[in-house]
């Protein structure tokens, strides 16, 4: 089994960044902790919700969407969220099948994959990306409702779902950094995190710089060397 590399981007916007995950997606301890995360988004459907206020509760499936696109990253994320949607449905449905959803999650997925895989996770990262995942709730997911459900208009639709995400969006922000605190280490020690991956920061800090040693000379002999 080759080692996973342990590269770390501060944004996806290289090559050596989808070169690692496209080696990701072809690596088969990734393809099962992405099947492992699927068993655990169906598992959290099941979970009762813990309401908030009026018609805002807290859920949980999204919690092993993010851990999936932190660990598996984007190209395995849009194969998890397209697998994970349509699996969550038939085990347990909610409504009527609406196939836009599935949209949605690959979005949210890939939002989470693109600011956290094989970055150092930070309080920052995490809030930003929960803040694009739910902006992309707002628009994206009220398409869909507007599209297939509802009789209202689209921007109304909107509207009620912006202020639902905005409440939700601290809360999720707090459940993701006590997930991560406690979840990254056995991730790292699992081997499934980069070495400076394995715990969350406040922010990324810049490596200090190092001075090199000094050359010994052949005939100098290290004191420490007995």
């Amino acid at each position: 089994m080759s080692k996973r590399s342990q590269n770390l981007y501060r944004t996806p916007f290289s090559a050596a960044y989808w070169r690692d995950a496209l080696a990701d997606f072809r690596d088969l301890r990734v393809m099962a902790f992405a099947a492992l995360m699927v068993a655990a988004c169906v598992a959290l459907s099941y979970a009762k919700s813990i309401p908030v206020v009026n018609n805002v509760s807290i859920t949980w499936g999204w919690l092993a969407r993010s851990t999936a696109a932190l660990v598996c990253g984007p190209v395995m994320g849009v194969v998890f969220g397209v697998a994970e949607d349509t699996i969550t449905y038939l085990f347990h449905p909610d409504g009527p099948y609406n196939p836009f959803y599935i949209i949605t999650t690959v979005v949210g997925v890939e939002t989470f994959a693109l600011i956290l895989y094989r970055a150092k996770v930070t309080v920052w990262r995490v809030f930003l990306a929960k803040l694009l995942v739910n902006v992309g709730n707002v628009f994206l997911g009220s398409l869909g409702t507007y599209l297939f459900y509802s009789t209202k208009g689209y921007w109304a639709i909107v509207a009620g779902s912006a202020v639902k995400n905005l409440v939700m969006l601290p809360i999720e922000v707090v459940m993701l950094c006590v997930l991560y605190a406690a979840l990254l280490p056995v991730l790292h020690r699992a081997g499934f995190l980069p070495d400076q991956a394995g715990r969350l920061q406040l922010w990324w800090k810049k490596e200090p710089k190092t001075e090199p040693k000094p050359a010994q000379n052949a005939g100098d002999k290290d004191p420490w060397e007995q």
